[in-house]
């Protein structure tokens, strides 16, 4: 089934103009930094043991505009549960590398074939404050798609345009109070969806990548 949700801008309201993702930036850029929840809070401290992780940055080549497809996760899961994720999960032994991690996670969770994604590039490591450290590949999905998403992780897939990743403000730097201790961290909220936490953070090194900005 296609995916059911590609959220607009909303009635009465102009979005971002539809863009296409710049492919030849993607394929060029070469990942050089350890990115994570320490980028804004220099004083955190990486954890002693981290889980190596692969996640797939998905961009749906619609006629209407590039999309990002990304998922709600379930609330009973034991990690970023009710988040919204990309899809993806630990690196098994069995995996040959970590794309390969990623293509299986994909598949499990929403059921999108390995054959049906053209890898063009990889984004920064992203280290989350959960524990794992996270390689992101960028794949491309042409339509029509075909999904189905495992109920015991998924509880929605959706797609947000590209263009409102890209539109000048995004994404915002929010702050929260955690035992006491201020923390920052980057967030799009886009309509009745919010977007944060590790998911925000690899977005905008993305973001930064496309617009020829990244460091």
């Amino acid at each position: 089934m296609e995916p059911p949700d590609i959220l607009p801008a909303g009635p009465g309201v102009s979005g971002p103009a539809p863009v296409a993702a710049d492919l030849a930036r993607l394929r060029r850029y070469i990942p050089r930094l350890s990115r994570g929840d320490h980028d804004l809070n220099p004083d955190l401290k990486p954890l002693a043991t981290l889980r190596p992780a692969a996640v797939l940055v998905p961009i749906v080549r619609r006629p209407e505009g590039d999309t990002i497809l990304l998922t709600l996760r379930t609330p009973h899961l034991t990690a970023h549960a009710g988040q919204i994720a990309f899809p993806g999960g630990g690196i098994d032994p069995g995996d040959a590398d970590p794309l390969a991690a990623a293509l299986r996670e994909t598949e499990e969770e929403i059921g999108l074939p390995r054959a049906k994604v053209e890898i063009v590039g990889r984004l920064d490591t992203y280290v989350s404050r959960t524990g794992f450290e996270i390689q992101p590949f960028i794949g491309l999905l042409t339509p029509p798609l075909e999904t189905a998403p495992d109920p015991f992780e998924v509880a929605e897939i959706f797609e947000v345009p590209l263009a409102f990743i890209l539109a000048p403000g995004n994404p915002k730097r929010h702050r929260i109070t955690v035992q006491g201790v201020e923390r920052q961290y980057w967030a799009f909220p886009y309509r009745d969806r919010y977007v944060w936490g590790v998911t925000a953070g690899i977005l905008r090194n993305l973001r930064d990548v496309l617009l020829g900005t990244a460091e």
